[in-house]
């Protein structure tokens, strides 16, 4: 019988969209590395065969040493990870003038530097198993909607990463997908611990209100998007794919061309000796 493939999602809390993603790859007969920073938080995973927590958090350069550990223990030899996907993220919501700069930094330590530092580390098992790479990022980063500039600008990061990343690792057998995502039925927006605007802004209940997800959007169900997002993956989709309320609407009216994806990229990697590598 073969050894089952492997998945490491980060963000794996409950009710989240990283917790419906390692379940839809574990009904895929993947073994699936769950990861969050705190394993308590893990429980609607417990109880399926094929799952393995771990605590990681993607700012600790120790935990991702640990977590690469961790796998190459489980699959031996072999030493590859077949699907690695970066959903661990942080919710922001704050007016730029009223925004605390240290606040921001760690924003980018965990929606961009994080995903980074572990694309790194778990690459030679990615490129071994000709693997996929998927980023969780958000049709904000292509909207300058208010009260979201820092966060917004931490996902396109993170966007614009992978589409490079896509070129640059792709004469090693190595997919890269960036899941451009809208509105989703999760407890993302639950944290909001950090939320304090000065004493009487008049605008604090507004933003309160996005912030928690209480604006009555329409929102796609968790589900129904971690299982697109596994076909996806398993059909090795390469580039940007779009889910979530409202995001078609987002795509249609930020994203028309007449040049071609492939136009693009080939312009993009002319000149960089790309095609010489993996050969």
């Amino acid at each position: 019988m073969a050894a089952r493939k492997t998945a490491l999602i980060t963000g794996c809390s409950d009710g989240g969209i990283g917790s419906a993603l390692a379940t839809t790859f574990q009904q895929r007969d993947f073994h699936v590395f769950a990861t969050a920073r705190d394993l308590s938080k893990m429980d609607d995973l417990k109880g399926l065969p094929h799952v393995t927590f771990l605590k990681l958090d993607v700012t600790n350069n120790g935990d991702i040493k640990a977590a690469v550990k961790a796998v190459t223990e489980h699959t031996g030899s072999d030493g590859t990870l077949d699907v690695l996907i970066s959903n661990a993220g942080r919710n922001h919501f704050m007016p730029i003038l009223d925004d605390n700069l240290d606040t921001v930094r760690n924003l980018f330590e965990i929606n961009f530097l994080g995903p980074i530092a572990l694309t790194q580390a778990f690459a030679p098992m990615l490129i071994k198993a000709k693997g996929m790479i998927g980023y969780i990022v958000s049709t904000s980063g292509h909207l300058n909607i208010p009260y979201m500039g820092t966060y917004s600008a931490s996902k396109k990061s993170l966007e614009m990463v992978g589409e490079t990343l896509r070129l640059e690792i792709a004469p090693f057998g190595v997919g890269v997908l960036e899941v451009v995502t809208g509105a989703v039925k999760s407890k993302g927006q639950t944290y909001f611990g950090d939320f304090s605007l000065p004493t009487q802004s008049s605008i604090e209940p507004t933003i309160a209100i996005r912030a928690q997800g209480s604006d009555g959007l329409p929102r796609m169900d968790t589900f129904e998007y971690a299982n697109a997002v596994t076909d996806d993956i398993l059909a090795r989709t390469a580039g940007r794919v779009w889910y979530g309320g409202f995001a078609d609407r987002v795509k249609m009216s930020t994203t028309a061309t007449v040049v071609p994806q492939s136009a693009m990229d080939a312009g993009a990697v002319m000149g960089t000796d790309l095609d010489k590598l993996g050969n």
